[in-house]
């Protein structure tokens, strides 16, 4: 039959009395590290260890709401005055915080990449995968036809180190979609018509072509803008006056005469 080992419960560390009772050791210790002033009431003391405590004293700066002053003082064996450990100020449950830290990588944002910003794209960026250059096999053929491939390739508009994989795509669809140039606005629903039967509703090319075009309206608010096959807005090339203005007639010219002739003589 197995029997079960009962571990002691831990001893806490019994308060020292001179330690203790060193609170204005303290507060002049939490005054040198934080200046005058901004050391506020003696909030309690905790035993740390042997003839350790730790000293709390709120604090009255006024960007450290919620924080507190953590002076710990020692007393060596026999010794009849306690001394100066460590200095901090710890936050409490209601301190004011600074954000989470977060590398730059991933605090960039939308719209972020302004004039003169340069932003360099990651090596494992999964919205790129490698392309197609006409230079792989360069090495095992002759330079002549591999000149002739590279030329083929920068006809067909390829030859780029990276091009978008999939991820990047798909990516791009969503966000397309969900944002203002999609399907889900105010201007779709009450536009007279949607993008995909403008006159000025240009295809993409490519896989991305089935869903989305460029808008070449100036009067848009999409104008220079990609913009879903299913997106509308006011400025649908089908929309017409209903009273197309009238060609104006032949202009008629009234002379007035008199005795002597015409008055434009």
């Amino acid at each position: 039959m197995a029997v079960s080992a009962r571990t002691p419960a831990s001893r806490r560390p019994k308060l020292d009395q001179v330690c203790a009772d060193a609170v204005e050791l303290a507060r002049e210790a939490a005054e040198v590290e934080g200046g005058r002033g901004q050391v506020g009431e003696h909030l309690g003391v905790v035993a740390e260890g042997e003839r350790v405590v730790s000293h709390y004293f709120a604090s009255t700066h006024p960007g450290y709401r919620g924080w507190r002053w953590s002076v710990t003082v020692a007393r060596a064996s026999r010794a009849k005055k306690a001394t100066v450990d460590e200095v901090v100020l710890l936050p409490t449950e209601d301190a004011l915080l600074a954000p989470s830290w977060l590398p730059w990588s991933e605090r960039i944002e939308a719209g972020d990449v302004t004039p003169g910003v340069v932003m360099p794209t990651p090596d494992d960026d999964p919205r790129l995968e490698p392309g197609y250059t006409g230079g792989e096999d360069a090495a095992d053929t002759d330079p002549a036809e591999a000149s002739i491939t590279r030329a083929v390739v920068a006809e067909l508009g390829l030859g780029r180190e990276r091009v978008l994989s999939p991820v990047g795509r798909d990516q791009a669809v969503e966000r397309w979609l969900d944002g203002p140039a999609g399907p889900d606005n105010e201007s779709t629903r009450q536009a007279p018509g949607s993008c995909f039967s403008c006159g000025y509703f240009v295809r993409l090319q490519g896989n991305l072509g089935r869903l989305f075009g460029a808008c070449t309206n100036v009067w848009s608010p999409s104008d220079a803008s990609v913009v879903s096959v299913d997106h509308g807005c006011g400025g649908h090339s089908d929309v017409v006056a209903e009273q197309r203005e009238a060609e104006l007639p032949a202009p008629v010219w009234e002379t007035a005469s008199t005795a002597e002739g015409s008055l434009f003589d």
